[in-house]
C-alpha cells in the first residue's frame, strides 16, 4: 500500500528549532494536489545561527529528532526532504530576456528560451541560483501578459526575478541532511514557502507582505498583482528578544527563553501591571520575582524596533503608506506571542493578521495551526506540486509533444506557485 502513496517531507533549520511536517499528496492530481499530514516533528536546535549552519553535528541531530518523530507520528519513513533556506546571504534581483519568435506563434520553445536568456547572469563565484520566478511577459511591446503561449508576435521579453543564495551555505545545509540520512530534494526561500501556506489569491493580488519573525532572522517577502516584488532578510530577531531578557532581568538564556514561552506578551497595554511573575534564582540571589510588565516592556521594545526596521525595508521598495491593501501577514515562531498582531498594526498602521497555515492542506490540520509551521507546509505544498508535476511527466511520456502541451501549463503553474 504504501508503495503508491506518494509521501512528501518539509524540513525547517531554524536557529532554534528544526521542524519537520510529512504529508501524502492527494486530492485532484495533477491540478489541484492537496498536502494531507500525516506527521510533525519539532526539535531543539544550536547548529544553525542567522540562517547559515555553524555546527553540522549538531544540526544533523536535530534533522534526526524532528525527522524521528514526524515519521513516528505518520507511521511511515521517507526518503526525501524538501528544506527551507533563508538569512542575510540571500540576495535577489530581476533579470530581463529578449528573444525573436521562431515562428508564427509563440510556443512553449519560445518561452524557455526567453526565461534561459534572463537566467544567463553572472551570479558570482560564491552563489546558486535558488529560484528563478518571470514576473510578466511582453510581446511586442504588450505588457502584463502572464502566459504568451498560442499568441502571434514577434519579439518576446521577460521580466524575471531570481533568487541566489551563498553557494557554501547551501552546501552545508544540504551536508547536515544528508549525514541524517535525507536526501535534499529542493531548496526553498523560507518567505516564499511561508506564503504558499498562508497568504491567499486576493492578498497576493491587492498587495501583501509577509513578515517571518524567526529565532535568527527576519524574513520580508512582497507579493503585489499576484507576484513577488520584494524580498529582503534582517539579522534582528527573536534571538535578540531572548537576549534582551538575559540582560534586563538577569537569568540564563534557556530561562530567557522559557519566561518568553510562559510569560512573553509583545504588547505592553496588554499586561495587567499588577502581576507577577517568579523568577529562576541561584542559591545566592534567593527567591526573585519581576513584574510581568517589566518583561513585557524588554520585549515590546525589541520587537517595536524589529518591525521599524520592517517598515524602511516596506518604504525602500517602493510600498510605503498605503500601498499594501492586504496589510501584513505574520509568521514564524516569534510570531505566536500574544501582542505582536497589536503591536505590528501600531506601527504598520494597515491590516494585520497572524498567518496559520491552511490553505490546500487536509489530515491533521490541528498539529500545524501554528505561525511557526508555516514554513514546513509551504514545503510540504511545493513539493506535493512538483510531485503531481512528475506523476503527470511520467504518463505523458509517450510521445514528446504530449509531454510540450501537458508539461508547459503545468512548468509555468509550478513557477506561479510564488
Amino acid at each position: 500500500m504504501s508503495r503508491d502513496r506518494r509521501l512528501v517531507a518539509g524540513l525547517d533549520l531554524g536557529s532554534t528549532k528544526t521542524c519537520a511536517v510529512i504529508a501524502e499528496v492527494v486530492g485532484e492530481l495533477p491540478r489541484m494536489p492537496l498536502a494531507k499530514v500525516l506527521g510533525v516533528g519539532l526539535a531543539k536546535n544550536t547548529g544553525v545561527r542567522r540562517g547559515v549552519v555553524r555546527d553540522i553535528e549538531e544540526t544533523t541531530r536535530s534533522v534526526q529528532a524532528a525527522m524521528r518523530d514526524a515519521e513516528r507520528m505518520a507511521g511511515v519513513k521517507v526518503a526525501d526532504v524538501t528544506c527551507g533556506i533563508a538569512g542575510e546571504h540571500v540576495a535577489a534581483r530581476t533579470s530581463s530576456g529578449v528573444v525573436a519568435v521562431s515562428g508564427e506563434e509563440i510556443t512553449p520553445q519560445d518561452v524557455a528560451r526567453v526565461n534561459e536568456v534572463a537566467r544567463a547572469v553572472s551570479l558570482g563565484r560564491d552563489h546558486e541560483l535558488l529560484h528563478d520566478i518571470p514576473q510578466g511577459y511582453v510581446v511586442d511591446q504588450q505588457e502584463g501578459i502572464s502566459d504568451p503561449v498560442g499568441m502571434t508576435g514577434m519579439r518576446l521579453e521577460v521580466e524575471m526575478y531570481l533568487v541566489t543564495v551563498q553557494a557554501t551555505a547551501a552546501q552545508n545545509l544540504r551536508k547536515s541532511v544528508q549525514r541524517a540520512g535525507y536526501r535534499v530534494a529542493d531548496l526553498v526561500l523560507d518567505p516564499l514557502a511561508a506564503a504558499a501556506a498562508v497568504l491567499t489569491d486576493d492578498e497576493r493580488e491587492l498587495g501583501v507582505a509577509l513578515v517571518e519573525v524567526g529565532g535568527g532572522s527576519t524574513g520580508v517577502a512582497i507579493f503585489h498583482e499576484g507576484k513577488i516584488r520584494h524580498l529582503a532578510s534582517l539579522k534582528f530577531a527573536g534571538a535578540h528578544v531572548t537576549s534582551d531578557v538575559v540582560q534586563g532581568l538577569g537569568v540564563t538564556q534557556a530561562d530567557a527563553e522559557r519566561l518568553k514561552e510562559r510569560h512573553g506578551v509583545a504588547y505592553q497595554p496588554l499586561v495587567d501591571p499588577s502581576e507577577m511573575v517568579n523568577l529562576p534564582s541561584t542559591p545566592g540571589q534567593g527567591a526573585r520575582q519581576a513584574s510581568r510588565e517589566l518583561l513585557s516592556h524588554i520585549i515590546h521594545e525589541r520587537v517595536d524596533e524589529i518591525f521599524h526596521l520592517v517598515g524602511k525595508e516596506f518604504e525602500r521598495a517602493g510600498y510605503g503608506s498605503g500601498r499594501l491593501p492586504a496589510g501584513v501577514v505574520l509568521t514564524g515562531g516569534t510570531a505566536h506571542l500574544p501582542g505582536m498582531v497589536e503591536l505590528a498594526r501600531e506601527v504598520f498602521a494597515v491590516p494585520v493578521r497572524a498567518g496559520t497555515p491552511e490553505l490546500g492542506i487536509s489530515g491533521l490540520v490541528d498539529s500545524v495551526q501554528a505561525p511557526r509551521y508555516a514554513v514546513p507546509v509551504g514545503l510540504v505544498l511545493y513539493a506535493a506540486r512538483k510531485a503531481a508535476l512528475g506523476a503527470s511527466s511520467s504518463a505523458a511520456s509517450l510521445g514528446t509533444v504530449g509531454i510540450d502541451k501537458l508539461l508547459g501549463p503545468m512548468k509555468r503553474w509550478l513557477q506561479d506557485f510564488f
